[in-house]
């Protein structure tokens, strides 16, 4: 067989070896940590506003519903900034600590 019939096989890579990308890794704990982040903060966000915030609960449900409409807006800005000027690895650690800023934030009144 030529690499390129070994290509064409599902699960085979160019080199017909079956090894996952050398990217795969990141990819796969980023988006982990990232679809925990997420749910969980789905459940604890409306109970933090008006629990921890005084926010009115209509208040509340209008910004977790801004929120999850975020969620799957700004991959398309961030996906373009990433592939334009910063790479994926720049665009991950970039987002990790933004991320992670957001919940350490939670943390305090």
């Amino acid at each position: 067989m030529t690499n390129s019939t070994t290509a064409a096989i599902p699960g085979r890579d160019a080199a017909g070896t079956g090894r996952h990308p050398a990217g795969l890794p990141v990819l796969f704990f980023t988006e982990m940590w990232e679809r925990f982040s997420y749910y969980g903060m789905r459940a604890l966000l409306v109970l933090y506003l008006v629990g921890s915030l005084d926010y009115a609960r209509a208040d509340a449900l209008a910004l977790y519903g801004t929120y999850t409409g975020l969620v799957y807006l700004t991959p398309i800005f961030g996906g373009w900034l990433a592939d334009r000027y910063l790479g994926y690895r720049k665009a991950i650690l970039i987002g990790g600590i933004v991320l992670a800023a957001g919940h350490f934030a939670m943390a305090f009144p």
